[in-house]
Parts: structure tokens; sequence; C-alpha cells
């Protein structure tokens, strides 16, 4: 991986193992530093949650890479907005797909920002 962002290695059971490390629960990787993220069920997005990346903005995240969780479904019209005013580009997948897209982005030095939610 480029830079020194973190790399999905495996997910499942309710969490990730990022660069060998397992981690519990959802997960938003922004700036190349992976936190806990709150959202556990698509139905749980809002702007809000994602607020950090949207703060961040183009300059951290050209593109925010979304798993939606074991089937992608089309994020509320309120993040779709936020995301298009903020200037950062918007892909949503199911997690497996999101996780798998990220790694590939990240490899290539693209700034990328992933909010997973765990499966």
């Amino acid at each position: 991986m480029s830079r020194s962002a973190p790399q999905v290695d495996a997910f499942g059971g309710g969490g990730f193992r990022l660069s060998g490390d397992w981690r519990p629960g959802s997960v938003l990787i922004l700036d190349d530093v992976a936190r806990d993220w709150a959202v556990a069920s698509a139905p749980g997005l809002t702007a809000a949650s994602l607020s950090p990346v949207l703060q961040a903005g183009p300059a951290a995240a050209e593109l925010l890479v979304l798993g939606m969780g074991t089937a992608n479904a089309l994020p509320p019209r309120e993040i779709r907005e936020a995301f298009l005013r903020a200037g950062i580009g918007l892909e949503y997948l199911d997690t497996p797909a999101a996780a798998r897209l990220y790694n590939l982005l990240t490899s290539e030095g693209r700034r990328v920002a992933a909010a997973l939610i765990a499966v």
C-alpha cells in the first residue's frame, strides 16, 4: 500500500482485520487513520455520521467508499447531496466490495476515505 493507509485484510464476524489488527464493529478510515464508527446498519446512516469526512473536505479525501453492509443500498438523499456540495465523490457498495475497492484505490496512492459497516 502506498502512504501509510491501513489495508483491509479481512472482514466478517462483526469486524475487520486492518493491517493485521482485529477491530470489532464498523470502521471509518480518514487521513490513513482507522477509527471506530458507531453506524451498525444502513438505516443508521446520516450526514452527521459522516461529518468527519465532510469536514475534512476534498483535500483529505477525494472519494468516500461507503460499505453499506451485506447488501448494497442507496444512501439517503441527505448524504448524497452533502457529498455533492462538499465536492467529495461517493461510491457505495456492499461492504465486501467496498473493502476491495478501498484497498485498490489506496494502493494507487489515491486520497480515499472509507466508511465500512461491519458484516
